[in-house]
C-alpha cells in the first residue's frame, strides 16, 4: 500500500495539487556558535565574508535562499552544495560554513548552543509547510483517514509539538 502525500515548504508550481497548510516555515542564516557577530554588521558585509553551503538545485530551501540573495543583490562566497538539510546541518556543526536553513531542523542544535542564528535584515524568510497531493488522486482508506486526522488535530499537534517554534 502506498501513501502518496508529500510535505513541502515551497509548493511546486508545475503540478495540479491540493494542499493542507500545516505550519509556518521560518528560514534563518545559521552557522556554528563559535564565531560571534556584531549586531551592527550589514547584511552585505556578512554575506561577502561567509562561505555559504547550498542545498542541491531543485530544493525548495535552495530556491528560497537564492531568491533572498538575488532580491538583496548580495555577493556571496559559495563553498559547497549538499543534498539534504541534515547534510547541511552537519557541515555547519563542523564549522565548514553558513547557510539559510529552516528552523524546524535545528531545534536541538540551537538549544545545545552548537548552532546560532545570525540576525540579519530580511530574515527569517517565512513560507508554509504544506501537505500536498495530486488533485483528483484516489486515495486509499488509510490515506483518507490520515488526512482526516491531520485536518482535525492540526492545531493540537502544532501546539503540542511545535510551541518552541514561536520563541524564534
Amino acid at each position: 500500500m502506498k501513501l502518496i502525500l508529500h510535505l513541502f515548504p515551497v509548493l511546486p508550481n508545475n503540478l495540479n495539487i491540493e494542499k493542507l497548510d500545516l505550519l509556518q516555515n521560518k528560514l534563518y542564516l545559521v552557522g556554528s556558535a563559535e564565531r560571534k557577530f556584531k549586531k551592527t554588521t550589514s547584511t552585505k558585509e556578512i554575506f561577502k565574508a561567509l562561505p555559504l553551503i547550498f542545498r542541491e538545485k531543485g530544493s525548495g530551501t535552495r530556491q528560497t535562499m537564492e531568491s533572498f540573495i538575488e532580491r538583496n543583490n548580495l555577493s556571496v562566497l559559495k563553498k559547497m552544495e549538499l543534498t539534504s538539510n541534515e547534510a547541511v546541518k552537519q557541515a555547519l556543526l563542523a564549522g565548514l560554513g553558513y547557510s539559510i536553513m529552516p528552523l524546524i531542523g535545528i531545534k536541538n542544535e540551537l538549544h545545545n548552543h552548537e548552532l546560532q542564528i545570525i540576525s540579519i535584515k530580511g530574515l527569517p524568510i517565512k513560507t508554509t509547510w504544506s501537505l500536498i497531493w495530486l488533485k483528483r488522486k484516489k486515495h486509499s482508506p488509510v490515506a483518507m483517514s490520515y488526512l482526516a486526522y491531520v485536518k482535525k488535530e492540526k492545531l493540537q499537534i502544532v501546539h503540542d509539538k511545535f510551541s518552541w517554534y514561536e520563541l524564534y
